[in-house]
């Protein structure tokens, strides 16, 4: 009896101790499932919520191939440089419309343009003066200054101005590169995701990584367009000699000498009408003035006439 019970504990334990290990081993495979769910999810909501953060690798590799690039461009020849030039000239001219026509020859020949041309009148309005600005291939740029100052009676100033952009191209460069690494990941999220909500967070950033490219490649293109196309700017000052006509029509001779006859006559009826008022005038004070020396007259005539007393007598 003894023996039969012991037999039957020992069975019992057995089965228990087994099933406590299938157990164990089936809740640790559920949980080592979960996990892995659970580590594959926060990965792509950190991705999804950072995605600056997921290329930050990326971009680091690419900066470093971009450095590579850069020490390359340092090292060469100044004609790998990009360099935006622009210049100012000021010239004299015997006729602005004649200078207008020759740099619009100029930019015909050169696939140039004009982008602005005003002018305005100076002085007694027979002189011009204005502004031409053009936008020349860089190709051309010192061949074109040489014939428009070639054309001119003066060069007055003269400037030429270059900006360097190579550095800041090399790092738009580095940055669009990276903003498609990031565009591409997001893409890749995009066609992962489940969830609707992961899906509006995703389509927000693709949109905000996609305007930011946009914006890279628009300053990409407008300096690339600088680059290309050289801007002038001619302030062009209208140079003319006047020189009188003669004027036939208007010299009226004959008529001249009457009137300078006539102003004569009148200055010399001028005068005697006022020695005739003056004399007029004053006959009163005349009148008094000759009786007083008429008489003045007659006593020095009677003293002479009287004969000398003698003393003697």
């Amino acid at each position: 009896m003894n023996s039969r019970k012991m037999i039957f504990l020992a069975l019992f334990f057995t089965l228990f101790i087994s099933g406590c290990s299938s157990v164990s081993e089936d809740s640790n495979k559920a949980e080592g499932t979960v996990g892995e769910i659970d580590s594959t999810t926060s990965e792509a909501k950190n991705s999804i919520q950072q995605p600056e953060l997921a290329t930050e690798e990326n971009s680091e590799q690419v900066v470093v191939e971009d450095k590579e690039t850069n020490q390359s461009i340092d090292t060469n020849s100044t004609e790998d440089r990009m360099v935006i030039y622009s210049a100012n000239l000021t010239i004299r001219v015997v006729s602005f419309k004649d200078t207008l026509k020759l740099v619009k020859q100029q930019l015909t020949s050169a696939n140039g343009y004009i982008v602005e041309s005003n002018s305005y009148s100076t002085g007694d309005g027979e002189s011009l003066e204005g502004m031409i600005t053009v936008r020349i291939p860089q190709g051309t740029f010192d061949s074109f200054l040489q014939s428009v100052e070639k054309e001119s009676t003066k060069v007055v100033d003269r400037s030429i101005t270059g900006q360097d952009v190579t550095e800041e191209f090399v790092d738009l460069e580095s940055r669009l590169k990276s903003k498609q690494v990031v565009e591409n990941r997001l893409l890749d999220f995009m066609e992962k995701a489940e969830k609707t909500e992961d899906l509006l967070k995703i389509s927000t950033d693709l949109a905000t990584v996609q305007g930011e490219i946009e914006q890279i490649k628009g300053r990409m293109n407008y300096l690339n367009n600088k680059i290309d196309m050289a801007t002038v700017t001619i302030h062009v000052i209208e140079d003319k000699v006047k020189v009188p006509q003669l004027e036939n029509n208007e010299l009226n001779t004959w008529e001249k000498t009457k009137q300078q006859f006539m102003n004569s006559v009148n200055f010399l009826l001028k005068i005697c009408s006022a020695l005739f008022v003056f004399i007029v005038g004053s006959l009163p004070i005349i009148i008094v003035l000759g009786l007083l020396l008429f008489l003045f007259l007659i006593i020095r005539r009677i003293r002479r006439k009287k004969p000398p007393t003698n003393p003697k007598e």
